[in-house]
């Protein structure tokens, strides 16, 4: 069993290991392996890699050893998992409205998870001191346009006519998606463009997969495929659909439309209903140095366009988090700690080496206790860094 020991890390939770690989065709070898050994594994495929989550201990071994056959090394210091921590005086209450907004299922904890597993959890934990002005964590969350109206979350309100708030004030932006192309139906335009594919056995779901891997290896472009029991997801990550944002010589609606010709050739049938991006969104003062902080703690990139603050997982596993004006009037609102914080979920051996980066950022750590480390940035937003188990 040496390479459970060496290649797999329990974070938040999961087994998990990631293999580097040179292109998605190469990672969706070791995919197509993977789900051959555990059907129910969750599988993200990469450009640069794979992120596999098993159920136990019982096949990490013999997964292990399928990578190292095709020539892939794990790099357990890619693991983490970003979770969104709403505290409040009633949890009961402000809970369900993120389930239909989100559409989550309960968790074990009482919080809330993406039955996909591929958005970050929402936990709800109890706070017993009142904090009545706005956040200045919010979410957005874009969905199909059926989806947002089916999620009855109320009159919304704001610039755009799209926030809404929880019974605590905690925001929301519930955007509605489109299709993204008449050429390629199947695809949601929901920030991202993503099609979600339901299928009927691992060998259509892996076939799929490597369909799509090779049309987009072809095209150059860094296409997102997660693999779930019984579902084929493709994703473009957040804007990389426009030609300004991935900066590609690339018809991105041309290789959408091939994806989808491939899918139906293989007899995959399109969900339009679970097409969704998340994105975290910060008010900031000075954004430069609140950004210069989250870019290090997250171990994240800045968006190649310079006159966007977003700040993005290199592997695109986790949330984009992105930056806007704060009222350094608003003195009451700076001054009151905030109801959300964000929770990142790091293997034992790479804590110490991701709370330094932090500290040497500008964080100030303002707790410690076994595997947990409260770190404020330069204007009091919390990130707490959990390893282990």
């Amino acid at each position: 069993m040496a390479n459970l020991e060496a290649d797999w890390r329990v974070v938040d939770g999961s087994l998990a290991a990631w293999f580097d690989a040179p292109s998605l065709s190469a990672g969706s070898e070791l995919a197509g392996r993977a789900l051959e050994l555990e059907p129910e594994a969750l599988v993200d495929l990469r450009a640069n890699g794979l992120r596999l989550r098993l159920a136990s201990t019982d096949l990490a071994d013999a997964t292990s050893s399928a990578a190292r056959e095709l020539g892939l090394t794990a790099n357990p210091s890619a693991l983490q998992d970003l979770s969104i921590v709403l505290e409040s005086p009633d949890p009961t209450a402000v809970a369900p409205f993120w389930q239909r907004a989100l559409a989550y299922a309960p968790g074990d904890d009482g919080g809330l998870i993406d039955p996909l597993r591929r958005d970050f959890p929402v936990r709800v934990r109890r706070a017993d001191e009142s904090r009545p002005l706005r956040n200045r964590f919010h979410l957005d969350v874009v969905r199909p346009s059926a989806e947002v109206d089916k999620a009855d979350l109320g009159e919304p309100y704001g610039p755009f006519g799209v926030c809404h708030a929880d019974p605590d004030g905690n925001e929301v932006d519930l955007v509605p998606g489109d299709v993204l192309d008449e050429s390629a139906a199947d695809w949601q335009a929901v920030f991202s463009a993503v099609a979600c594919y339901r299928t009927t056995s691992t060998t259509q779901q892996r076939d799929l997969a490597a369909a799509a891997a090779s049309l987009a290896d072809a095209m150059g472009f860094p296409l997102l495929i997660d693999l779930r029991p019984g579902l084929v997801i493709l994703d473009s990550g957040k804007d990389q659909s426009d030609a300004d944002a991935h900066g590609l010589a690339i018809d991105f609606p041309a290789l959408a439309g091939a994806i989808q010709g491939a899918a139906r050739d293989l007899g995959a049938v399109a969900d339009p209903a679970l097409p969704r991006c998340t994105q975290v969104v910060l008010d900031a003062a000075d954004i430069p140095a609140v950004r210069a902080f989250w870019l290090a703690a997250l171990g994240y990139v800045p968006d190649r366009r310079e006159d966007l603050t977003d700040i993005i997982d290199p592997r695109r596993l986790n949330p984009v988090m992105m930056f806007q004006d704060f009222d350094v009037s608003d003195t009451d609102r700076a001054r009151q700690r905030n109801r959300t914080h964000v929770e990142l979920a790091v293997p034992t051996d790479v804590a110490q080496g991701r709370v330094a980066a932090a500290l040497a950022a500008g964080g100030r750590l303002v707790d410690e206790s076994a595997g947990r480390w409260r770190i404020d940035d330069s204007e009091g937003n919390e990130l707490v860094v959990v390893s282990g188990p």
